[in-house]
């Protein structure tokens, strides 16, 4: 493997490998450069191959790059002792740790303790179980009756009987189990942050009083970076110049935008919904990324599904009902034994691990099917959920319409209506506009600016001044409805264009119509075979669009969808669904576009599309990364799927562990064995848990 220095500022350097790092690749080297004296800080990402380290002297600069070897330029190969391992030599060591470095106290109890004198083997067994008593005793000072109290219990107990043996066994598989809890635990973090790496890999700036594109690992701090409507800041900064409403629900949660205005702070993965900002960059680099995705894991984390939720307060609730029973053998058979051998079997430590690690699985299978889901919780919101509500254009539709008709208002020429709306609409991103500039291009009209500055009115359309005279191109309700634009004259061409299913754009010219443009936006070739399945589950749904009446009729028919509403505004949508969920029902939001965020928002689950609006894809919970409606049928069973693995686990932990507790109680179960059979018990629950939810190739 070969490591380039792409980038250097004074005490800051980058190399990119020659491809990108296994975890174990990048953990050992990760463990490598943090024993170089002098570094400051260390980050490696192991899905892109970059290594970013923060130096505090020459030294342990040049100590980086002769382990990274190539990293130097030509000719600049560091002198003196090859005092640090090269970097081929630092992956392939073996570290000893995770599963291999767990397993290792067990084969020395198996293979090496019997060898041992038994004075050896009592002073082994106090110092392997100091760790488990101040663990139990920390918990119980805190208040809390827990599984470290319980394990503490039994441990304290053997030792009392002076039974070294099973106190040995006890701290051995307790041990075990906790490997084994991080090691998978980590592996599925470790799976589902190289799916959810964010990728922002160029951005505009000013230099030099000119714009333009840079990759994003070139940006350097007081850099002026550009961000305009519908697209993410890449840097934390400052706005210089501009204004703009800004979108922080990646940081706050907060569906509505907030005001940014020269002088205000704006920070990365933000979006701007609508103006434009000039922003001198304070936080620049994979810093900002690498935080970004360590917050999104934990965040994923934190936002537990509910039965995960139910599962925790019930292991809660187990572990002082294990203490009472155990008390009451006690009392009973005055046997510390079978006291001990109670204690030994609770519920909690496999419905602490099983369920959490069901719930990571499916999110890890998930993203490896083209569906990133941002948290537990949505996954069983979408196994739950009732409704659907459909955003149309760019979500059933697909996000390449084109341009079919082109119809000018009398004393108007087609081709003069066709260059002045792709005149208007060519500084724009959306799908629309991209579509009409397209098509006069074909038509090789040209349209040079001879416009004043554009406004863009969101989900509405765009003004400005065209000669002295004031354009306006959008929806019906923008041109005739807000600005009070007649259209009655072109009635009839309204009427035929909105029965095949097209959707309209109106142009005018100071306050008179200009022309229609006619716009066909091809149905998704999965969205009916979808709404199909959706209805056949019971699920309502639901079609809403800004197009006219007429439009949105023909377009429903098409897919098979009974309820719509047209000529919806972007607030209209959000109300639509509080409105459902009034009702009592569970709601998924599907939309692609700037307007839908307050939907995506206020939904119970809202699903964006991965070549929707940046502002849509932070705002939604679930994400479709391979562009394809049919993977909300494929998230759907995944969290069926994850569920019905919850329910049969609790199941098995259940069962087994009262037969073991009732073996315990009428003296068939000694305490090492009780031992041995739960945690027996709890590697099964989890190995299952982790487990594929559903076949492979399935797409439901």
């Amino acid at each position: 493997m070969v490591f380039a220095l792409v980038h250097e500022l004074p005490g800051r350097m980058r190399f990119r490998a020659s491809r990108g790092l296994s975890a174990r690749e990048a953990g050992r080297l990760s463990a490598a450069l943090a024993a170089i004296p002098g570094l400051r800080e260390t980050r490696v990402c192991a899905l892109t191959g970059s290594v970013l380290v923060f130096s505090a002297d020459a030294a342990a600069r040049m100590a980086v790059c002769r382990m990274l070897g190539g990293g130097l330029a030509p000719g600049k190969t560091p002198a003196g002792p090859a005092a640090v391992p090269p970097v081929p030599s630092v992956l392939a060591a073996g570290s000893g740790e995770g599963m291999a470095g767990g397993l290792w106290p067990l084969a020395r109890y198996i293979f090496v303790r019997p060898f041992l004198p038994l004075a050896v083997r009592a002073g082994l067994a106090v110092f392997g179980a100091l760790p488990f008593l101040k663990k139990g005793l920390a918990a119980l000072g805190r208040g809390h009756v827990n599984v470290d109290v319980l394990d503490a219990a039994a441990i304290g107990v053997s030792l009392l009987r002076r039974d070294v043996r099973t106190a040995s066994l006890l701290t051995v598989l307790l041990g075990f189990g906790d490997v084994l809890a991080e090691w998978t635990r980590k592996k599925s973090l470790d799976s589902l942050a190289e799916r959810l790496a964010l990728n922002i890999d160029t951005v505009w700036v000013r230099r030099d009083g000119r714009e333009i594109a840079v990759p994003l690992d070139s940006l350097r701090e007081n850099d002026l970076v550009m961000a305009r409507s519908g697209a993410a800041i890449a840097v934390d900064g400052v706005v210089v110049s501009g204004e703009a409403v800004v979108n922080q629900a990646s940081l706050t949660g907060e569906p509505l935008g907030v005001r940014r205005a020269a002088g205000a702070s704006v920070f990365a993965g933000t979006v701007v919904e609508e103006g434009e900002l000039v922003i001198r960059a304070t936080g620049v680099g994979d810093g900002t990324r690498l935080s970004r995705i360590v917050r999104f894991i934990e965040e994923s984390e934190d936002l537990k599904a509910n039965i995960q939720g139910r599962a925790e307060r019930l292991a809660d609730v187990a572990a002082p009902f294990s203490f009472l029973l155990a008390g009451l053998v006690w009392i009973v058979t005055r046997n510390p034994a079978r006291a001990a051998s109670v204690l030994l079997v609770d519920y909690s430590c496999a419905l602490r691990l099983a369920t959490p690690l069901a719930v990571l699985s499916a999110m890890r299978e998930s993203a490896g099917r083209g569906v990133l889901v941002k948290g537990g919780r949505f996954l069983e919101t979408l196994a739950s959920a009732d409704a659907v509500v459909f955003d149309k254009t760019g979500t059933l539709t697909h996000s390449l319409p084109r341009v079919v008709e082109v119809a000018p208002a009398p004393g108007y020429g087609r081709a003069e209506v066709l260059r002045l709306a792709a005149c208007l609409e060519e500084h724009f991103p959306h799908p629309v506009a991209r579509a009409v500039v397209r098509r006069a291009e074909k038509e090789n009209l040209l349209h040079a600016e001879e416009h004043s500055e554009v406004e863009y009115v969101v989900a509405h359309g765009v003004a400005s001044h065209l000669h002295g005279k004031r354009a306006l191109i959008g929806s019906r309700h923008y041109v005739c409805h807000d600005e009070g634009v007649a259209v009655d004259e072109m009635d009839e061409t309204i009427r035929a264009f909105s029965a095949r299913g097209l959707s309209l754009l109106y142009l005018a010219l100071d306050g008179r119509l200009a022309g229609i443009v006619g716009i066909e936006d091809p149905l998704r070739p999965e969205a009916p075979h979808l709404v199909e399945r959706l209805r056949r589950e019971d699920m309502r749904v639901i079609m809403l669009t800004g197009d006219d009446e007429r439009t949105a009729g023909a377009v429903a028919a098409r897919l098979g969808i009974a309820e719509y509403r047209a000529q919806v505004l972007p607030a209209d949508k959000a109300g639509a669904i509080r409105a459902l969920q009034a009702e009592g029902r569970t709601v998924i939001m599907l939309g692609d576009g700037i307007n839908d965020s307050p939907a995506l928002s206020a939904a119970d689950v809202g699903v964006s599309l991965r070549d929707g609006a940046d502002l849509a894809r932070e705002v939604a919970d679930v994400v479709l990364a391979d562009g394809r409606l049919s993977d909300l049928l494929v998230a759907r069973e995944l969290g069926r799927a994850a569920l019905r693995r919850i329910h049969t686990n609790f199941a098995w932990i259940m069962t087994l562990n009262t037969l073991f507790l009732a073996g315990g109680l009428i003296g068939l179960v000694p305490p090492g064995l009780s031992a041995v059979l739960h945690n027996v018990t709890t590697v099964g629950v989890t190995l299952n848990a982790m487990r594929p939810m559903l076949p492979r190739g399935r797409d439901s």
